[in-house]
């Protein structure tokens, strides 16, 4: 295996609507960046991949127009994930791996804000059964939150905490959508939207982008002094159908969790992609995370949630707070799909 390492990361400025401008006029400034602090251009990048939904902007392979902010020419080396940009850096790590590639770019972003979010997503669900019968992605993970509740996995309290723990974290990320420092009694005052489900246990609507650069070996360390070496990474899929699967575990976590190493021991840091309060919960129990582990401290999906782009903001985010020394070792978590469907890990360790 070739040791591969986050070398730059670059995100925009999340907001409830980015009006200044399209996806690509939203993501350049973000891959500019990423590759302005690297001291390099297009040239030096081998392979480059995006995620990002068609649904979002509503036309059939949207993606292909941001190239046009990547720089297609001279003729590049380009793939691209339906699916949250931390899948596409897991596809940029593996052309990496067969030495097909020694550096990588990865982004992906999504406008939210055009239409409604919570209906969109229902697009996601079995187009036979559950599909047809339009539920939003407030109202399926209600219905996970009540079984969490129901079975004893957290409570209403609890999860008001982690609304006000994610919002004060949030505080000092000049990125993040949402800060503050709400006190959870006060939360617990606001009327259900969806019950359980308060405004402060929902993500907020987002518009957003990310860029990471991935390099293997020797070129990692010529393009970063404190590069972020991914140690292991694996992405996991449940079932499909709701009922089929018991919603206060997620054992495609725990599975890839496992096969990327992250053994609980030894994490400083974890960002965790937990859209809703009790998923959060469902996550530290499936990587077996304990308490002396800093959960989410850029305030995480509950602060801003760049539809496609969050979970790669999450790799990004504990790469640089291991960059930056705050921690040895970090676990980044990505999520997809109804009630935490899909989900994919990646441990991070410092140099040296």
């Amino acid at each position: 295996m070739r040791d591969v390492a986050i070398v730059g990361f670059a995100q925009s400025r999340h907001t409830r609507r980015y009006t200044a401008g399209n996806e690509v006029e939203m993501l350049m400034p973000v891959l500019h960046e990423v590759k302005q602090d690297l001291g390099i251009d297009q040239r030096q990048i081998d392979f480059t991949c995006s995620g990002s939904t068609d649904y979002l902007s509503g036309s059939a392979f949207s993606f292909v127009q941001t190239l046009d902010g990547v720089g297609a020419w001279p003729p590049i080396s380009e793939s691209h994930v339906e699916m949250d940009g931390a899948w596409a850096l897991y596809e940029a790590w593996v052309k990496i791996q067969t030495g097909a590639a020694d550096t990588a770019l990865v982004y992906s972003y999504g406008k939210s804000s055009p239409g409604s979010l919570r209906d969109v997503l229902s697009r996601q669900l079995d187009p036979y059964y559950t599909g047809p019968l339009w539920p939003d992605a407030i109202a399926l993970a209600a219905l996970q939150a009540r079984a969490c509740i129901d079975a004893g996995v957290t409570s209403q309290q609890e999860m008001a905490e982690i609304a006000a723990r994610s919002r004060r974290a949030a505080a000092g990320n000049p990125n993040a959508q949402l800060q503050g420092s709400d006190d959870p009694a006060v939360l617990l005052e606001e009327p259900e939207i969806a019950s359980p489900l308060r405004r402060h246990d929902c993500p907020p609507v987002t518009d957003g982008a990310a860029a990471v650069v991935l390099a293997a070996g020797d070129r990692a360390r010529e393009l970063s002094d404190r590069p972020v070496w991914i140690r292991g990474i694996d992405h996991r899929t449940d079932a499909h159908a709701l009922g089929v699967r018991d919603l206060t575990e997620s054992p495609s976590t725990r599975i890839a969790g496992e096969k990327a190493g992250v053994n609980g021991a030894g994490v400083d840091i974890a960002e965790l992609h937990a859209p809703f309060t009790h998923q959060e919960v469902v996550l530290r129990r499936a990587l077996g995370l304990g308490d002396d582990v800093d959960v989410n401290p850029s305030g995480g999906a509950l602060a801003a949630n760049p539809m496609m782009a969050a979970g790669l903001v999450r790799i990004g985010e504990a790469a640089q707070r291991i960059g930056r020394g705050e921690g040895r070792r970090a676990v980044a978590h990505a999520t997809s799909g109804p009630c935490l469907q899909q989900n994919l890990v990646c441990v991070l360790e410092g140099e040296g």
